[in-house]
């Protein structure tokens, strides 16, 4: 039996970090997983601005609000979940996750949490469990999974790498450059048909 694992942002939704940064005119916030490979690194790098700046939880959540998938996401998302079990397996937060999971059709998401002060102001992370992608891989492959994985970041490397097969999915050229081995697909369609080879292998 197959499952599929895919990333969330850059994948099925843009990425909330750089719609935040449009939105606040803080060009630092930008930065995402696919520049930096240390996810705790960057998160204390995007609390240090938030705490500098005075924004809270419900700033971000006020964004995430206005954002919809990516084009044809939705569509192949539906198409795929008629084709197979599918898992979203992402480093962001349910504090953030619920209002895109709704526009996604309710798919299933392993994610992290956030701790929030008092004052609505974001003071630390909550990790499901560390390196949990390819942890999630790892046991689904234990139950009798064979798994295909995708994702477009530094984050979704360990569980693209520990998959029994997978792919990039727009991934930006330092990635390319360094995962030479790893094919990449840019449309949804080419990344159906990865897939349905993948399961009909």
């Amino acid at each position: 039996m197959e499952i599929v694992a895919l990333d969330l942002e850059g994948v099925l939704v843009p990425e909330i970090w750089i719609a935040f940064s449009e939105k606040t005119g803080i060009e630092a916030l930008k930065r995402t997983t696919r520049d930096e490979p240390d996810y705790h690194k960057l998160m204390d790098f995007r609390m240090d601005i938030l705490r500098k700046n005075g924004l809270r939880l419900s700033d971000i959540q006020d964004v995430i609000a206005g954002i919809r998938p990516l084009d044809g996401a939705r569509e192949f998302l539906d198409e795929l979940r008629d084709m197979t079990q599918v898992v979203i397996l992402s480093d962001t937060f349910t504090e953030f996750a619920l209002p895109l999971m709704r526009q996604l059709g309710h798919p299933t998401i392993f994610c992290n949490s956030l701790s929030v002060d008092g004052d609505g102001m974001i003071s630390g992370i909550r990790m499901r469990i560390e390196n949990g992608k390819q942890r999630a891989v790892e046991s689904f492959q234990s139950i009798g999974f064979r798994v295909f994985a995708s994702g477009d970041s530094y984050n979704d490397l360990s569980m693209i790498h520990a998959a029994d097969g997978g792919c990039l999915f727009r991934a930006p050229e330092r990635i390319l450059e360094e995962e030479k081995d790893l094919k990449l697909v840019t449309e949804y369609g080419d990344l159906l048909s990865q897939i349905r080879a993948f399961i009909d292998g």
